[in-house]
């Protein structure tokens, strides 16, 4: 019972995260009271004061703070699976060319309106992702070497995309373009709440259900075999919900970098190498770690940093302290 209560602990985390989240903003600091009064008000409370608070917390604070804990989870977990499945601790939910597609799918849509931007981005994500996997497959199977290097190769084909389309667009929808691909939660709206919560949820639950095969799966394709579960169809079983949520997430919020990446390494220092541990871990901690940076980059400055650049310059010095440190554990492929 004692060594479980640290868990217990780090589960019982977002609640008070969520309520400091909305009480911190760039327009001011709501105090605990009025914060209460909105909680346990009914729709008859009058005042103008009031209705300004309620309006910053359920119309903009509120729908931000869902928004930032759905990406978090969502990133963290498909960057824990993908780990496991590909058996390397370097492999982030961009290792297929996901960022790279839906980056060039959002600058697209950015620059001629041909698609709405969370459709466009989307679909290319997907794209990039069944390009790699196609590119992977041949008659012996998926191997895990080839997947990543055509992985590689999709990212500098859509990345070389992304860049025409820079090098083309007006200066305008140029900055535009160059915003969104660092990432940012400051257009965060119920619309795009509800046009992520469904595939993201979905993607969640689905990997949830089936982490046991995780510890399978990285041991090993022969190993695999052996316990009698199908190694290309439980790759295909991990990589498509994985993807369904790196994408949802991109659509809505850019490219958030190296969430997926180092927050699975920190669970795995807490909870163990056990995905059965680890992926439920992933939502609670990986949604609180974004919404933590997401309050920081709002309201540290008068002016909006993208939340990218602070999760890099979050993440970048823990991995090398991972990396100097020899914490960065996984089985050798």
């Amino acid at each position: 019972m004692k060594k479980r209560f640290p868990e217990v602990i780090l589960y019982l985390v977002p609640i008070p995260l969520i309520f400091v989240s909305i009480l911190f903003g760039p327009s001011e600091l709501l105090s605990i009271n009025e914060l209460a009064k909105l909680l346990i008000s009914n729709s008859k409370s009058s005042g103008e004061d009031f209705e300004v608070i309620r309006d910053i917390v359920l119309n903009i604070r509120l729908p931000r703070v869902i928004l930032a804990f759905l990406i978090g989870a969502a990133l963290t977990v498909s960057g824990n699976s993908l780990q496991a499945l590909f058996r390397n601790p370097l492999v982030s939910p961009d290792i297929l060319g996901l960022s790279a597609g839906a980056a060039f799918g959002a600058a697209f849509s950015l620059a001629y309106g041909l698609l709405p931007l969370q459709i466009s981005a989307f679909i290319s994500g997907l794209l990039a992702v069944s390009l790699s996997y196609l590119l992977a497959v041949t008659y012996r199977g998926i191997s895990t070497i080839t997947l990543i290097l055509a992985g590689i190769i999709v990212t500098s084909f859509f990345t070389a995309l992304l860049t025409i389309i820079q090098f083309l667009t007006d200066p305008f929808k140029l900055q535009s373009i160059v915003h969104w691909t660092m990432g940012n939660l400051h257009t965060a709206s119920w619309s795009k709440v509800s046009s992520a919560v469904f595939p993201i949820t979905l993607s969640l639950i689905w990997l949830m259900l089936i982490r046991w095969k995780l510890n399978i799966v990285s041991l090993g394709d022969t190993e695999t075999k052996a316990v009698g579960v199908n190694p290309d169809r439980a790759k295909l079983l991990i990589i498509i919900p994985a993807t369904l949520a790196c994408s949802s997430s991109v659509a809505v919020a850019g490219v958030v970098a190296m969430v997926g990446l180092v927050v699975p390494h920190m669970i795995r220092m807490l909870v163990g190498p056990d995905n059965i541990k680890v992926q439920p871990m992933a939502v609670v901690f990986g949604g609180s770690f974004l919404l933590c940076v997401d309050t920081i980059s709002r309201t540290l400055t008068e002016y909006e940093i993208p939340i990218s650049i602070f999760t890099i310059l979050i993440a970048a010095p823990f991995f090398v302290y991972l990396l100097k440190k020899g914490k960065i554990f996984f089985r050798e492929t």
